[in-house]
């Protein structure tokens, strides 16, 4: 029996080069992930020159069994991925201008934070075991769900509401009476 849920730790890489206009001094960019790597917190990797790598956290990349669909998605895509949220951080003492506040490989979560425009989502590459891993998940625990089309509700739609008065006007019966025998309650 396979676990229906999967935890895997992921380091997160980002790359601070130096920005491209006068009012971006920095542009700042998730370029890797690293799976099984231990906790970090924006620890230098590597410098060229003014461009810096760092590995900014370690997360958990939180696999579930009833989110399947969502990663056969990533996995059929050009370029398998996974994506990285990271949050502004408002307080100017800090050194690092974002927190990287979540890592997952399904795209339609990812879309959710893009919706907001507050998070940044970057796209990153999913290296080759994560793929294995991913795909072994999703072949244990997919169950395709068949497509029900809709059947249309063939409802009577004449304009008429036979046998519905207007409440506005004064009548001497029931306003909701049936209209034949409305009519034989006027020839008696």
């Amino acid at each position: 029996m396979h676990d229906k849920q999967l935890l895997l730790p992921l380091g997160v890489v980002v790359r601070r080069a130096p920005g491209v206009t006068r009012w971006a001094p920095w542009s700042w960019k998730a370029v890797a992930v690293l799976p099984g790597a231990g906790p970090a917190d924006w620890r230098e990797m590597r410098r060229e020159g003014d461009a810096v790598e760092y590995h900014a956290a370690t997360l958990t990349l939180d696999l579930h069994h009833t989110q399947t669909e969502a990663y056969l998605e990533a996995l059929r895509a050009r370029v398998p991925s996974v994506y990285v949220v990271m949050r502004p951080v408002m307080a100017e003492a800090e050194a690092m201008p974002f927190e990287v506040t979540l890592v997952t490989a399904s795209p339609f979560e990812a879309q959710d934070y893009c919706d907001t425009g507050e998070e940044m989502v970057e796209r990153v590459p999913m290296p080759e075991g994560m793929i294995a891993l991913i795909r072994d998940f999703v072949a244990a625990h997919h169950v395709a769900e068949e497509f029900k089309k809709r059947k249309r509700d063939w409802v009577r739609v004449t304009g008429s509401e036979d046998g519905v008065g207007d409440a506005r006007i004064p009548q001497e019966t029931d306003v909701y009476r049936a209209p034949a025998r409305a009519r034989k309650e006027r020839m008696h």
